[in-house]
């Protein structure tokens, strides 16, 4: 602000003195000292001439800039202004303005790298008037589609004619379905799509992400292979290293000339290890092979409250030993149709894990309850134990993996496995502050 006073204050100051440049020149005139009066307007000419050239600069200077600022073109090179303390603040906005501007662009390279990185095809479309633009469309959808970066969806159209008559039909609403599309005019594909509408500072955005099926199941199936192997891997190598290293043991007693009752007894108890050992890799074995080898369920007709009082009945002195409190709030009258033995063996693996939550609890609660609801039936198993951290929430269904010690890791995948084969799933919640694993069975 003070700065364009300052401005000012030179304007009006050369003002004044070019009008009292002509009071004097005239006034000389008056008295007849007429060279004098020449050499006056000679002054004052070139003060009008210093004013209009200052004024023309500043003017030039400011409009120069502002239009460089609303063309979003820094490319202007003002530094031989900038000692000029009257352009301090247009200076000072211009450089914000370029460094914004560079930082938007350093943004949108990296975000359009990000984007053209990813095995998803993403196609972004821009509302204009009542026509819809092309704002992006990343490499792996311009490749995999074998289309060319167009900027109209009228262009689109032409090539992908199943995918844009989709959106047409839903008005460009969100969308979240399967289609097939036909690349190359080879056999159709099924492809995932996902669409969804948003407006940004009063502009209407349509992003669409397109992809495989194939390219889904296989990335899932290849986290599910690496996760397997890292546990298989983990659990082998904790029993074939100490065995290893006590064969090598074995070996040097063995090499001994005579063998002292010490070494006799260092013998005795590498071998008792090594069984040890043995029949933890046997049991992994075994529980692996469960998993791979899990037998088609054989379905009749049971009743609920049957198959919950049976499975009660068989942990009922585990329940006793460890001081619990079960609830068993069913009270429905329902059938069932399922695999007796299987589902028992469910209700078992999660009655247990609940029995293993609830050791450290002073108070110790297991509720069962189930509704019926449509053609599903849901049961709950609820205790009031420490729960499951957050952090492996994601993982406590995975083959192997557990939290103690002498768990083998099975119990949970396999109760996953069977309730699956039933044709129902199961999952973790909490409900409450209670840890809550439930069965949902879906009638045919």
């Amino acid at each position: 602000m003070f700065k364009t006073l300052q401005t000012y204050k030179l304007l009006f100051l050369r003002l004044v003195l070019i009008v009292a440049g002509i009071e004097f020149s005239i006034y000389f005139f008056k008295i007849d000292l007429l060279f004098t009066g020449v050499f006056g307007l000679c002054m004052v000419f070139l003060m009008v001439r210093e004013m209009y050239f200052y004024v023309r600069n500043f003017v030039t200077i400011y409009d120069k800039t502002i239009a460089s600022m609303l063309q979003n073109d820094f490319t202007s090179d003002f530094s031989k202004h900038k000692f000029n303390k009257s352009y301090n603040d247009l200076f000072s906005l211009y450089e914000t303005l370029k460094n914004k501007q560079n930082e938007q662009i350093s943004k949108d390279i990296i975000y359009r790298s990000i984007l053209n990185n990813i095995e998803t095809g993403v196609i972004i479309l821009q509302k204009q008037e009542q026509d819809w633009n092309v704002f992006l469309m990343n490499d792996y959808f311009s490749s995999h589609f074998n289309v060319p970066k167009v900027s109209k969806w009228k262009y689109l159209k032409n090539q992908l004619p199943a995918l844009c008559e989709i959106i047409e039909e839903d008005d460009f609403h969100e969308i979240k379905t399967a289609i097939e599309i036909s690349i190359n005019e080879q056999h159709k594909q099924t492809f995932v799509l996902q669409a969804s509408r948003t407006e940004i500072f009063e502009q209407d955005y349509f992003i669409v992400l397109i992809d495989s099926i194939q390219n889904v199941v296989e990335k899932k199936e290849k986290d599910a292979w690496i996760n397997l192997m890292k546990v298989i891997s983990h659990e082998l190598l904790n029993s074939i290293t100490p065995i290893r290293s006590i064969c090598q043991n074995l070996q040097d007693l063995v090499e001994q000339d005579s063998l002292s009752t010490e070494d006799l007894d260092d013998i005795k108890t590498s071998v008792e290890t090594m069984l040890r050992r043995s029949d933890h890799l046997q049991k992994f074995v075994e529980g692996y092979r469960k998993l791979a080898m899990l037998p088609s369920p054989k379905k009749e007709k049971i009743e609920l409250q049957d198959l919950i009082e049976n499975c009660l009945q068989i942990m009922n002195p585990l329940f006793k030993k460890a001081n619990i409190e079960v609830e068993n709030s069913i009270t429905l009258k329902y059938q069932i149709n399922v695999d007796q033995q299987q589902t028992e063996q469910v209700l078992i693996n999660l009655l247990t894990n609940s029995i293993n939550a609830l050791e450290n609890n002073i108070q110790k609660q297991i509720i069962i309850s189930a509704e019926a609801k449509e053609n599903r039936v849901f049961i709950k198993i609820a205790d009031n134990g420490k729960g499951i951290e957050k952090e492996i929430e994601d993982k406590i269904f995975l083959p192997f993996f557990t939290t103690r010690n002498e768990g083998a890791g099975i119990g949970l995948t396999l109760s996953k496995n069977i309730i699956e084969a039933h044709g129902g799933y199961i999952l973790y919640k909490n409900e409450k502050e209670k840890t809550v694993f439930e069965i949902c069975l879906i009638e045919e």
